[in-house]
């Protein structure tokens, strides 16, 4: 008993050890091992397809693995999928509130059926539509809010109890940039009163915005895992990009870039555009800028934009799964899941 205790007590609100799931002859779940610390908001992302909405749905109870082990705040998901159920609360892709009752409605029903009394209920939705900036809809039809209305309500739903740990399933798929920022906004508070937040996307704004660390998974397995900075880090230190004035005159400065640096130049949807991935010279321009540029100037190479930075968490994302993300797609792991 004391070493369950023990285990019980751990700082981490998540651990996954090899988890599998298979599908036919599709393997969701590859082999997933990561470690989701308490109080954090944990991102994870990939491409359409990858096995994000998987590994939430077994991390949730929703879904039997095939094989390795995962535990939620030290409750094994297979064996106490009671108390892990306890300790938890989903948002899933597609909404969970009713159209047809107003915001209040959805929220007293769902308190109701989560132990609150009558007073206790109405006060509990009270607060979380305060808090949600939905307030002065509370007696308004689900059916009448826009996308980022029902998204934000969708959320409070989640929060009624107060949950130790909240999985969001590609939250702020569809929304326009006005309503992602709510429900960021949302995220955020939701952590500071104690919750950790696991985060599917495909948006890497919107894991770069919020997320402490980030797995990055492809065909079923992590390929990448760590906070920001480390993950840019894993791909270079830097980049430099340069803009032509002329962009016929793009495969000479192609040459000319690729001799100067020792790096292939990338490709780009903007034939005036080049970049070449690079690493720092001593904190200062990267070797091969000078030489880059004058070269450019004798071959009569007309520049109109120049700059050097880190890359972004996109050009990881390209360069760790050899494609760029999905945002305007939704992860249904090809739609193949099982309940139970």
């Amino acid at each position: 008993m004391t070493t369950a205790t023990t285990h019980h007590e751990t700082d981490l609100a998540v651990q996954v050890e090899g988890l599998r799931k298979r599908y036919g002859e599709h393997d969701a779940l590859s082999g997933i091992t990561l470690s989701i610390p308490r109080g954090s908001i944990y991102g994870i992302l990939g491409p359409n397809g990858a096995g994000k909405t998987t590994l939430v749905r077994i991390l949730a109870t929703l879904v039997h693995p095939d094989g390795g082990s995962a535990s939620v705040f030290g409750h094994d998901i297979k064996r106490e999928a009671g108390a892990v159920r306890r300790k938890i609360s989903l948002t899933g892709q597609s909404a969970s509130v009713d159209e047809d009752l107003t915001a209040t409605e959805n929220l007293v029903l769902l308190a109701w059926l989560l132990g609150y009394s009558r007073g206790p209920a109405r006060e509990r939705a009270d607060e979380l539509l305060a808090s949600f900036d939905l307030a002065a809809a509370a007696r308004r039809r689900v059916a009448t809010f826009s996308g980022g209305m029902r998204r934000r309500l969708d959320i409070a739903a989640s929060l009624i109890t107060s949950p130790s740990l909240l999985f969001l399933d590609e939250p702020t798929t569809g929304l326009d940039p006005r309503s992602r920022n709510h429900v960021w906004q949302v995220i955020r508070m939701a952590v500071t009163r104690g919750t950790t937040v696991v985060l599917t996307t495909q948006y890497l704004e919107e894991a770069d915005q919020l997320a402490d660390r980030i797995a990055v998974i492809d065909h079923g397995a992590v390929i990448a895992e760590g906070t920001r900075a480390d993950l840019k880090a894993s791909v270079g230190a830097g980049h430099v990009r340069i803009r032509l004035r002329n962009p016929a005159q793009r495969p000479i400065a192609a040459t000319l870039l690729t001799e100067s640096f020792g790096a292939p130049v990338e490709d780009r949807a903007d034939p005036a555009e080049l970049t070449v991935r690079t690493s720092p010279d001593n904190g200062n321009l990267p070797a091969g800028v000078t030489t880059a540029l004058t070269q450019l100037d004798h071959a009569g190479i007309r520049v109109s934009d120049f700059s050097f930075g880190q890359p972004s968490l996109d050009e990881v994302f390209l360069a760790l799964t050899g494609r760029r993300s999905e945002s305007d797609t939704n992860d249904t792991d090809n739609d193949m899941e099982e309940v139970g």
